[in-house]
């Protein structure tokens, strides 16, 4: 489905579990594909999405325009005009858009971290220059598996081949050698950013993850805020190590915890809730 007409790259696919009625309006959850802002597809995650909706949600893939051929922050703003495109047409797509969460996996985290911020801090998004077209709260909670969520943990100068990934992907999504010359940019870096506001989140990583400094990074910003936060982690010397993505392999023990435990959370925090009502679940933290 296209979500902006007058983008190409502006198309979402929708999941609902078999049989519901289009009638039935269901809690939905917004994922957005990694591929650090250069690489991957919505098609990417439509297996693990079919999964999640069979437990009783609309799940919803977003695709954006990828680096170098658009730079930040448009896929942010492309993100925005879907939630904007998903309230909208609620009624006939069966979505309770009182009930969202937003969730994602390496780059895609960082979109959804950061949709999160600006819908909960005006001063953020007056900062970035986007308006949010989704409430605070609407917005549930956020699942941030394996995200690129503190710029300030990127070298560019380093020399081992994690940091050369690093210096690519940030020029490309930047436009600048240095992302580091762009303060504009380093808005980006939601662990920096986020504060009291921000919705319940569960953050996840595994243990051979080179982005894992950056889940447990926005952990401690949030929970020194006070913010609702759970974590899966794991052990530093936990065997298979866990890599980057490890959730989406449900041959492992491990991914199939992280599968039952992002279940629990977003039904946890999507249910029994009154659609006209502004306030949010609260949950043990």
């Amino acid at each position: 489905m296209a979500y902006d007409p007058d983008d190409p790259d502006a198309l979402l696919d929708l999941y609902r579990p078999a049989g519901t009625p289009v009638e039935q309006a269901l809690p939905v959850v917004v994922w957005i594909h990694g591929g650090a802002f250069i690489s991957g597809r919505r098609a990417d995650v439509a297996p693990y999405l079919k999964i999640l909706a069979a437990e009783g949600f609309a799940t919803v893939a977003v695709g954006y325009s990828l680096a170098p051929g658009t730079r930040y922050p448009r896929p942010l703003a492309q993100v925005n005009t879907a939630l904007g495109w998903l309230q909208d047409n609620a009624a006939t797509l069966g979505l309770d858009t009182s009930r969202v969460v937003l969730a994602g996996d390496s780059a895609g985290a960082q979109l959804a971290a950061q949709i999160a911020l600006l819908a909960t801090d005006p001063a953020y998004a007056r900062q970035v220059g986007i308006e949010p077209l989704i409430d605070a709260s609407r917005i549930r909670a956020t699942v941030l598996a394996c995200g690129a969520l503190d710029l300030s943990l990127v070298d560019p100068d380093a020399s081992d081949a994690g940091a050369a990934f690093m210096r690519t992907v940030t020029w490309a999504y930047s436009g600048r050698r240095d992302f580091r010359t762009d303060p504009a940019f380093g808005l980006m870096s939601v662990a920096e950013h986020a504060g009291t506001g921000f919705p319940p989140t569960f953050i996840t990583a595994g243990n051979a993850d080179p982005l894992l400094p950056h889940s447990r990074s926005m952990e401690r910003r949030l929970r020194s805020f006070d913010v609702e936060v759970e974590t899966l982690f794991f052990p530093d010397d936990h065997q298979p190590p866990l890599p980057h993505e490890y959730q989406f392999n449900l041959d492992t023990d491990a991914g199939r915890l992280a599968l039952e435990r992002i279940v629990d959370f977003i039904q946890r925090h999507t249910a029994g809730i009154d659609p006209d009502g502004p306030s949010r679940p609260s949950a043990p933290h």
